[in-house]
């Protein structure tokens, strides 16, 4: 078979309900932890037995580091193989959000991370990756073939199953790209909220000047980490009258107690996507990765 799919144990539900829009064969790498914390990975049988032209690795980058060090033993063992092209389908994108230094020393991780892969990789497909300074991945990594996607059609279809009398709500200026999405795909009312941040945890919201009086609001952003912007954000649309308050999100990170943070501050219903594997997820990615992947298929026959 000239293209075959592997993926860890954990991600197996959106591996194989990609393998399976894509027409795929799919199998699993096993992974074991030795007392020392080094890793052993064992790929697949099929792929010594008859050593693909292609392969697809899924493998999404949320809590990255132990992952990366995954990525590198088995893209440079694929190549030992004999295998051509390697295909990355990376749903979460680690590291993207430090693009610049803010103090002296720090390690600015973005252009390292992107490069680390770029060596690894001859094309990556993600999904809403939190870019800041710079507009395409491929100023990331200029040697794949990057695919960038973006999960806001979907949620906001699920949004127009369950809300009626919605307003889409963006908790800071850097949403506003998935919230104007969203509303051009379902015609929904939209704004974006003024966020000041003092810390990992401490942020101010202020709403703009909008008549949220009974209406059903869903609070939409691209990362939910922390859960502190989303609950401050919520606290402000209750107090300007808003019905209700739901939250969707694409990467449900959700470190810590953020659920907790988010449902405390009024929050209803918590939906993502299956890009970070979640309880909250609601929307599964593999329709839209599936046409991604097969035209990068396609352009590597």
């Amino acid at each position: 078979m000239d293209t075959q799919l592997v993926y860890f144990k954990d991600e197996a539900t959106p591996a194989l309900s990609l393998a399976e829009t894509s027409g795929l064969a799919a199998s699993v790498i096993q992974r074991h932890d030795f007392p020392d914390q080094e890793l052993m990975l064992t790929l697949p049988t099929p792929l010594h037995n008859a050593v693909p032209q292609t392969l697809v690795v899924y493998r999404s980058l949320d809590r990255p580091n132990d992952k990366l060090v995954e990525l590198m033993l088995v893209a440079r063992h694929a190549r030992r193989l004999g295998i051509k092209r390697l295909v990355l389908v990376a749903p979460y994108l680690a590291y993207m959000r430090q693009d610049t230094a803010f103090h002296p020393g720090e390690v600015v991780s973005q252009p390292l991370i992107g490069a680390f892969l770029d060596e690894l990789f001859d094309a990556v497909i993600t999904v809403d990756p939190h870019l800041h300074r710079i507009s395409r991945l491929d100023e990331v990594m200029p040697r794949v073939q990057a695919l960038t996607l973006s999960g806001a059609p979907r949620l906001a279809a699920l949004i127009e199953e369950k809300r009626s009398n919605t307003f889409l709500m963006g908790p800071d200026a850097e949403s506003v790209q998935w919230v104007e999405v969203a509303a051009a795909a379902t015609g929904f009312d939209h704004g974006v909220c003024h966020k000041v941040r003092h810390g990992d945890t401490r942020v101010d919201i202020a709403l703009p000047a909008i008549d949220l009086r009974g209406r059903e609001v869903v609070l939409m952003d691209d990362i939910a980490s922390s859960g502190h912007t989303l609950a401050r954000a919520a606290e402000a649309v209750f107090m300007a009258g808003a019905d209700s308050v739901d939250v969707a999100v694409t990467h449900a990170l959700f470190a810590g107690n953020a659920l907790e943070v988010i449902h405390k501050a009024g929050v209803n219903e918590v939906w993502s996507t299956d890009c970070i594997a979640h309880p909250s997820n609601a929307v599964a990615m593999a329709p839209t990765l599936g046409q991604a992947l097969a035209e990068v298929l396609l352009d590597g026959a």
